[in-house]
């Protein structure tokens, strides 16, 4: 299998990434089952990447039913170390209006039936989760935005809810109450996974409309919707494409090293199959003696 160390996860909207040359469709099975889709792997900007639709070719699957964890896993087993994520959101805030790009460093959970740990059968790990996002890669699309014009608002908070239905207009505006920013339906469970795979994550949110709290909510229709996920993709791809770009080779972050000192069963306990299941996530430090 060709090993990539880039990936990036489209959503509503971004289904595809249009100047992606050289393409192969590879179809992965996991130990947690088949992911979202056929990944396409191709090249961009000169580096060779690995593209996935989260929902499917045709938006097919409902949050809650997305198999995150064969998702990363499967981006484990192609060698990634680094996930640049897309993502339609609500805002939450008057300035954060339809077709802005906000890069949220932080997430609140309101999901209730996600796994969201690759852990568990007898290996307990508790990774550290403080700053969910890699900083190192989100000051890349921060750099990158400003490089090719684009408005993107640094730092935020995202919740992530279940699903599929949208918020009430009590708990709309309970999240404004709590300070969150945008409200979204996929990331924090991709965020975690990512986390306990070693790779780097940032999600580029994508307001389409505000949610039901605004005045305007009304108003919206189909039309505005889809009108601003085209604009929104077009976004993500540039932005996308120029990171790329300027990316380096080596990761200087601690991303590559979040599991160094989180799992915590004695060797000896973990159970064979346990330890096969996750060998793309655990292999290196099992293979070595436990201090």
């Amino acid at each position: 299998m060709e090993q990539v160390k880039v990936g990036i996860i489209g959503g509503s909207g971004l289904y595809d990434m249009s100047e992606l040359t050289g393409r192969t469709e590879i179809t992965l099975d996991t130990p947690f089952g088949p992911p979202s889709d056929r990944f396409v792997v191709g090249t961009l900007r000169g580096r060779r990447v690995a593209f996935l639709a989260r929902h499917g070719r045709g938006h097919r699957i409902l949050p809650g039913e997305l198999n995150f964890r064969a998702n990363i896993y499967a981006m484990k087993m192609m060698g990634v170390e680094r996930i640049l994520s897309a993502s339609a959101v609500g805002s939450l805030r008057e300035e954060l209006a339809p077709q802005q790009v906000v890069l949220p460093d932080q997430f609140v959970d309101r999901t209730f039936n996600r796994v969201s740990t690759f852990f568990g059968d007898g290996l307990a790990a508790h990774i550290a989760f403080a700053d969910p996002v890699c900083p190192d890669l989100l000051e890349q699309v921060l750099l990158a935005s400003q490089k090719v014009g684009i408005n993107v608002v640094k730092g935020g908070t995202y919740v992530c809810i279940e699903g599929p239905a949208f918020s009430t207009k009590a708990e709309s505006n309970l999240y404004r109450k709590w300070g969150m920013d945008v409200i979204g339906m996929t990331n924090l469970q991709e965020a975690k996974l990512a986390r306990e795979a070693e790779i780097c994550y940032v999600t580029m949110a994508l307001v389409t409309d505000y949610d039901c709290w605004h005045d305007s909510h009304e108003s919206v229709t189909v039309d505005m919707i889809v009108g601003n996920l085209i604009q929104n993709s077009r976004n993500a791809q540039t932005l996308i494409l120029q990171t790329i770009e300027d990316l380096a080779d080596r990761r200087a972050c601690r991303c590559g090293e979040a599991l160094k000192d989180a799992l915590i069963t004695d060797r000896k306990a973990i159970p064979p199959g346990t330890v096969a299941r996750l060998q793309h996530i655990v292999g290196k430090y099992l293979s070595q003696p436990q201090a």
